[in-house]
This record gives structure tokens, C-alpha cells and sequence, in this order.
């Protein structure tokens, strides 16, 4: 990691750290809200970003973890066995979601991740019993550690922010070792992946069961901020709306979930006071970030780094290759 990243890096950290002091309930809620689907873009973003397989299945895999946490937190459990079980619930099913990809790929995929989706929240909405059906189920009580309570908004924020830290730091391990390299050799060429020894089985079904695990950790942390869930929080909108954070902040960028969850869950709040045209005004925003910038608001912070930095685009780039040149010639 570069010493800008790291400076980077900090300076985030604390500017996240103090956030809460300064915002009122409403923006405070929002503030973890953005956390919260953050982690769920990771979860995409390494899926379709980084290995090529696209998912519409992202909001059934997060009503594991919400329904986990629901129904198991009265019951009892402890709040993080509840999530891990709801995480582990993801996976798994993330891993048998998984087997289609090893046989149809592009729209094809599309459409299994998006039946799946449908069955899960037929599921929900029917099976009354256990999860309530369309009535859904509230009161759901946030975690607590004997006398220390993350019952108020400030404190489940920073709760949050703890298991965002936990998610960023296990994904940019997980793209920087040999499982990342070959997710990106996947999505380059899978002929010439497999020449060079990439198992495409083991990889394809990883890389859905890991985004899997992502979305059902957000999901547990998702009903205890709202407090009450029902089948309407996990439908195919929803999916859809992480694949637009995903493919707005930039596919295959690490950046790109940052910058694709702030822009996607602040800017409608912010055209809010347009009343009934914001609806139109955001769906038109969205349009139009996508012409002028087609890989993603990514390009932007690009651009914003090299003013800062005082470099020219491509000045790095031409950097590293003298420097080949340099050490292949010394050879």
C-alpha cells in the first residue's frame, strides 16, 4: 500500500470516527445506512467486479442474515452468533448458487441468481409461520456485550462501523492474494485461465459463496436498524439497486462500492426537497454519470487523485514501464 493510500486511509478512518458527533437521528441513520450497503457492494462487486459473474440475487442472500438475526436474538442467541449463522446460511447457499455459473454464463446467469431471488422472497412473504409474511416482524433488538448496550443510533453506528472495518479489511486481503488473481483472470479470458492452471470450479464457486457471506453479514446488521423487517426490504429492486452501486462506483475497482453506496443511498435524500420530480431527477443523474463516464464514478476520484498528487493521468504509468526498461536492459 502506497503512503498516499495509507494517508488516505486515516484520514477516512477519523473523518468516520467522528461522523456521529455531528449529525441529528435522521442522518445518523443514513450514516450507517450507507455502511451497511456498502458491505453488501462489496459482496457484488468481488462477485460481478472482479471474477465476472453476475448476481440479481444479492437481496435474498441478505434476508438470511436478517431473518437469522430476527428470529434468533429473542430467542436468546447472542447477537453475533445469530449473524454468523445467518452469514454462514449465505454462503452456503451462495455456494449452490454457484453450480449454474460452472455451466451458463451472461444473461443466462442473470436470469438463474434472478429466479432465485423470486423463490426466496415467495418464501418469505408465505411461509407466515416463521417469518411473519407480509406483516413481517419488528421489535428486533440490537446487540449487547453484558452492560455495554448498542441500543442507541450513535452506538449501533459505531457497532456497524466495527463490522464494515472487519468486511473492507478481509475483502482487499481476499484481491490480493492469489484467490483475487485469479477471480480477474476469470473475467479476462476463462480458456486462458484454465491453460495457466486456474481451477475454474473451485474459483466461480467461491467468489459467489464469498459475496454470499458479505450480504448475509449486511443483512444482520440491517434489522436491528430499522428495528422491523418484512419481505418488501429484500425483493428484486433491492438486488438491483446494489447492482447500480456497483456498476455506478465503478465495476473491479476497490474504490467503486465506496464511492457507488454514498452516491446511491445520499443522493435521493438530497433530491428529496424536489418533492415529486426526484424520483425523475435521480433516475436522470444516473443516466447521465453512466454516458459521461461509462467505467464508473471511479474515474472521477482518478481524476481528483491526480490533481492532488499534482501528477498527470498516466504519469505512473509511464513511470513503472521506464523502470521495466530500465531493469529487463540491466539484466
Amino acid at each position: 500500500m502506497t503512503r498516499r493510500r495509507i494517508l488516505a486511509l486515516l484520514v477516512g478512518i477519523a473523518v468516520l470516527l467522528l461522523l456521529p458527533f455531528g449529525l441529528e437521528q435522521y442522518k445518523l441513520y443514513l450514516a450507517s445506512l450507507t455502511l451497511v450497503y456498502l458491505m453488501l457492494a462489496i459482496g457484488l462487486n468481488l462477485t460481478l467486479g472482479y471474477a465476472g459473474q453476475i448476481s440479481l440475487a444479492t437481496a435474498a442472500m441478505m434476508s438470511f442474515g436478517a431473518y437469522a438475526v430476527a428470529l434468533l436474538v429473542p430467542v436468546r442467541v447472542p447477537f453475533e452468533v445469530a449473524l454468523l449463522v445467518g452469514a454462514l446460511f449465505a454462503f452456503l447457499w451462495g455456494l449452490a448458487l454457484g453450480f449454474p455459473a460452472l455451466k451458463v454464463k451472461h444473461h443466462y446467469l442473470a436470469m438463474v441468481t434472478l429466479g432465485f431471488n423470486l423463490i426466496i422472497y415467495l418464501v418469505i412473504r408465505n411461509w407466515e409461520s416463521l417469518t411473519g409474511g407480509s406483516f413481517g416482524i419488528n421489535a428486533i433488538r440490537r446487540p449487547a456485550w453484558g452492560p455495554l448496550h448498542f441500543t442507541s443510533d450513535r452506538a449501533y453506528y459505531f457497532y456497524i462501523l466495527g463490522w464494515t472495518v472487519l468486511v473492507v479489511a478481509s475483502a482487499y486481503w481476499i484481491l490480493h492474494s492469489r484467490w483475487g488473481r485469479a477471480f480477474r483472470a476469470i473475467r479476462e479470458n476463462e480458456m486462458r485461465a484454465e491453460v495457466v492452471g486456474v481451477n475454474l470450479r473451485n474459483y466461480k464457486l467461491m467468489c459467489f459463496a464469498i459475496g454470499s457471506l458479505y450480504a448475509g453479514i449486511g443483512g444482520a446488521l440491517f434489522a436491528p436498524l430499522l428495528t422491523y423487517i418484512d419481505p418488501s426490504a429484500f425483493t428484486l429492486d433491492r438486488s438491483f439497486q446494489f447492482l447500480i452501486m456497483v456498476v455506478l462506483g465503478g465495476l473491479g475497482r476497490f474504490e467503486g462500492p465506496f464511492i457507488g453506496a454514498a452516491v446511491v443511498t445520499l443522493l435521493p435524500e438530497a433530491l428529496r426537497a424536489s418533492e415529486g420530480l426526484y424520483l425523475i431527477i435521480y433516475s436522470l443523474s444516473v443516466i447521465l454519470m453512466m454516458a459521461f463516464m461509462p467505467k464508473g464514478l471511479v474515474t472521477f476520484w482518478d481524476w481528483m487523485v491526480e490533481r492532488v498528487s499534482g501528477g498527470r493521468p498516466g504519469k505512473a504509468k509511464a513511470i513503472s514501464v521506464e523502470k521495466s526498461a530500465a531493469a529487463s536492459k540491466s539484466k
